[in-house]
């Protein structure tokens, strides 16, 4: 770590945003099997159940959309101090909700601020961290959400014995802790040396620069050349600036602005939300029907998506961004082919009074399917 310590310390303060996305998606994978929450609820069906999921990620897409605005107005520092009240907010209504109503707007006003978080964070990091570690410091994110979705899992697994509704109204809840722990944290978090010498806060930026990079040192040579290349950078943004958003489908832009998206949009068309959000279903369905062992295995779950983004974390900066991209899709697309072969060979469709579905399917099968939803996650 050496003299990049502030820059990780900083870097990992500001991936608490991604611990409550990730905690956020973890711990409703959960509840939506408990017997409290479907009590309490009214049973939702699957469409049901199919909203109060997507009102989070709807929220999420309005949030981001207004974070960038936020963050090069206000600055990424305090637009992440606002996602967290907006978040802590949300998870309030969530956490009180007597209905399926307050519910669904809890869950889309804390999408808000997840979304906000989803954008901000990155770029936060990215900006305060130098070019050899930012690969290393930006991919802390992604390990904050896995870590998130790991203590969710095992938190909902430890509730799921309580007898009423607490079992689903204290992980709901918790998330509050580390969003307030995140606003707080962001006090004593500098600004982005970048957004400074955007709004021509050189000497701040300079300040900034001395104290991620030099332990304070003003005259240090690789802080004065960091800074100069940041004003540069910010110069040329300035003089090729992107005036209207009709500008981003013109050449050579357009490239750029359709690769990004595809790349988002495909990683998410993967199916991992799917997975991670209704894995407990997919368990049972796949023969782990005893009382609270698909909730078991979600925990398991949880573990094995944290370590498998550990070599990702250490390593993206010496295999690049494509081929680590590449590796990650060939699995995902093979562990789906053979999880679907096998459920659909052996499947025999049985359905329960209250219309859940049964796959019945046989040992072997049922085996394979478990471990391919594992190794989907590790890819």
């Amino acid at each position: 770590m050496g003299k990049h310590a502030q820059t990780y310390l900083v870097g990992a303060v500001s991936a608490l945003g991604g611990f409550l996305f990730g905690y956020d998606t973890g711990v409703m994978s959960s509840i939506l099997e408990m017997d409290h929450w479907k009590t309490f609820f009214h049973n939702p069906q699957s469409v049901g159940v199919g909203v109060i999921v997507s009102l989070l990620t709807a929220g999420c897409f309005v949030g981001s959309l207004c974070a960038g605005w936020l963050a090069d107005n206000f600055s990424r520092k305090r637009t992440i101090m606002l996602a967290s009240i907006v978040f802590s907010i949300g998870v309030a209504i969530q956490c009180g909700s007597v209905n399926r109503a307050m519910l669904i707007v809890g869950r889309f006003v804390a999408g808000l601020g997840v979304g906000c978080l989803s954008m901000t964070v990155p770029i936060f990091q990215s900006e305060i961290s130098p070019a050899q570690i930012r690969g290393r410091l930006v991919s802390l994110q992604q390990w904050a959400i896995t870590w998130g979705m790991l203590v969710a899992f095992w938190v909902d697994y430890g509730c799921s014995f309580i007898e009423s509704n607490a079992s689903w109204r204290i992980p709901i809840g918790i998330q509050i802790v580390p969003a307030m722990t995140l606003f707080l944290a962001m006090f004593f978090m500098p600004y982005s040396p970048r957004w400074l010498v955007d709004h021509d806060k050189i000497e701040e930026a300079h300040k900034v620069l001395a104290r991620l990079r030099a332990n304070g040192d003003f005259n240090n040579l690789e802080v004065m050349e960091e800074l100069e290349d940041i004003k540069e950078a910010v110069r040329v943004e300035r003089e090729t600036a992107v005036r209207s958003y009709m500008e981003l489908f013109r050449f050579p832009i357009r490239r750029r602005i359709v690769l990004g998206v595809v790349i988002q949009a495909l990683q998410q068309l993967t199916g991992i939300n799917v997975i991670l959000y209704f894995s407990p279903t997919i368990f049972k369905q796949s023969g782990l029907s005893k009382d609270g062992a698909s909730l078991l295995a979600q925990g398991i779950n949880g573990v094995v998506n944290m370590l498998a983004t550990i070599p990702a974390i250490l390593w993206i900066d010496r295999w690049g961004r494509r081929k680590t991209v590449m590796f990650g899709s060939l699995g995902c697309g093979l562990t789906y082919f053979i999880k679907s072969m096998a459920t659909a060979a052996t499947q025999r469709k049985t359905y329960d009074e209250d219309g859940t579905l049964n796959l019945n399917l046989s040992p072997g099968s049922s085996y394979v399917a478990i471990v391919m939803m594992y190794l989907f996650v590790i890819s």
